[in-house]
């Protein structure tokens, strides 16, 4: 099988291509699935640069779009040839408190994919038929490619922002995660401001319906009920407080920060809060996919072949894309 591997006891060249890996597949309770698309995350790079990484060498990539092709043992409601996607939460364990109290996003031993299993930067990967979600056929599959982590965890950051239907909504960063955020919140009745330093990044959430776009440090002119950050930088965090309303919560969606900087406290006084947004459930899945094909999405994406793997995740650092890049296998 062909494919990537990322290799974490490497100090260079982590990332290498392989024409050898090991073909998997599908155990008891699992499905194989054959990968058509595959999107490229920051959290790729995170694991790539050694801020979270793998425990062992792995293939990375959990925004994967298949077909099913192998059934294991036990496997019922999924057939041959179904088209599925793969995302972030490969697993959780089901009997720690948090799952017990449907919080699988908080699972103390959760298995997530492409960091603790092989992901979809290859030919085909395993996943547990659980954790598997139909794809809206509105979408093809590079295009559905991004709604499996950069649209999921984008709706789970809008939800726990707090921000209620024609009420006013920041995001701080404008990629591949924003631009699905944006719609979903419109198609909600809200008006959506967009900080971001990239012009042309501004100039495409305006084109989606963002009632204002500016730079981080900017002042919109109106205080905001909520906002989400997605960049991976802490310094993104005071200004995003300080365009806040009384009372607003501001959601950082990001698996991994770099740090969280000294602030005067009257930027969280008056009831305002901070939320971190930790990975997903498969109830965000199942409801996001059910928003998402209820009227289409404009998923701007970016093909890469898989062989062209590195190049996609260097467009991604340099945040030289206009929505997600995706990898076609």
């Amino acid at each position: 099988m062909r494919g990537w591997l990322l290799d974490p006891s490497r100090s260079e060249g982590r990332l290498r291509w392989q024409e050898d890996l090991p073909e998997p597949h599908a155990g008891a309770g699992e499905v194989r699935v054959r990968v058509a698309a595959c999107g490229v995350c920051h959290t790729d790079l995170h694991e790539l640069d050694g801020e979270l990484p793998p425990p062992r060498p792995v293939v990375p990539g959990h925004q994967v779009v298949g077909r099913i092709d192998e059934l294991g043992e036990g496997v019922e409601g999924l057939r041959a040839g179904m088209r599925v996607g793969v995302p972030w939460l490969w697993s959780s364990c089901g009997r720690c408190e948090y799952c017990r109290r449907g919080e699988e996003n908080l699972c103390e031993s959760p298995r997530f994919t492409g960091l603790h299993v092989d992901g979809g930067y290859a030919e085909w990967m395993v996943a547990p038929a659980e954790a598997v979600l139909p794809l809206p056929e509105i979408y093809d599959d590079a295009e559905a490619a991004p709604l499996l982590c950069a649209g999921l965890i984008g709706y789970r950051s809008l939800r726990l922002s707090g921000v209620e239907p024609g009420g006013r909504l920041g995001l701080f960063g404008f990629g591949a995660s924003a631009h699905l955020t944006l719609q979903v919140a419109r198609r909600m009745g809200m008006e959506v401001y967009v900080f971001s330093r990239g012009e042309a990044h501004r100039r495409l959430a305006l084109e989606l319906g963002a009632s204002w776009a500016g730079a981080a440090g900017e002042e919109p002119p109106h205080l905001l009920d909520g906002a989400i950050t997605f960049a991976p930088a802490g310094a993104v965090v005071p200004p995003a407080l300080a365009v806040l309303r009384r009372g607003g919560t501001l959601a950082i969606n990001a698996v991994h920060m770099d740090r969280l900087p000294e602030m005067p406290y009257r930027l969280l006084y008056h009831e305002r809060s901070l939320k971190t947004v930790a990975n997903l459930t498969r109830e965000d899945g199942r409801r996001f996919m059910a928003v998402a094909g209820a009227g289409r999405l404009e998923v701007r994406v970016e093909a890469f072949p898989l062989e062209r793997a590195p190049e996609a995740l260097e467009a991604v650092r340099r945040s030289r894309l206009q929505g997600s890049a995706v990898l076609l296998v």
